[in-house]
């Protein structure tokens, strides 16, 4: 999931994510997506498999 939001979040800086969450550990897991850092290779990748 933290890739995933990495990536919504470097698509689009008006973007407004709002991941649902059950617990403590994943609300941890939601808020390190947001400091991810993802490659250009990742980057072009993750474009090329969204569609």
């Amino acid at each position: 999931m933290s890739v995933a939001l990495a990536w919504l979040l470097h698509r689009s800086p008006n973007i407004l994510l709002i991941p649902g969450t059950a617990s403590a550990d994943h609300l941890r897991e939601n808020t390190a997506g947001a400091a991810l850092t993802l490659s250009k290779t990742d980057l072009r990748e993750l474009d090329r498999i969204s569609g």
